[in-house]
């Protein structure tokens, strides 16, 4: 399954009456809160196999699917290497 099928599949769990658009700031939208974002970050990691190192946890990493997307291509293009 695609990357951006995985991430949306997860935040719908929680968000499931809006309608997110790949650049759509759920954060802005009041969505999260802290005890979210570490689920979020924690679901990357197991969803994807990589790790979010401390230099990862900017939210605008976090802020859209595009950017989660954007992340996990990173991450996994490194640790192709």
């Amino acid at each position: 399954m695609e990357i951006r099928t995985k991430v949306l599949a997860f935040l719908q769990q929680f968000f499931n009456s809006a309608v997110l658009g790949d650049d759509q700031d759920f954060f802005a939208m009041g969505f999260v809160n802290s005890l979210f974002a570490m689920q979020l970050v924690l679901f990357v990691e197991k969803e994807f196999g990589i790790t979010v190192d401390n230099d990862d946890l900017d939210i605008d990493n976090f802020r859209t699917i595009r950017a989660i997307v954007s992340l996990v291509e990173r991450k996994q293009s490194v640790n192709a290497l």
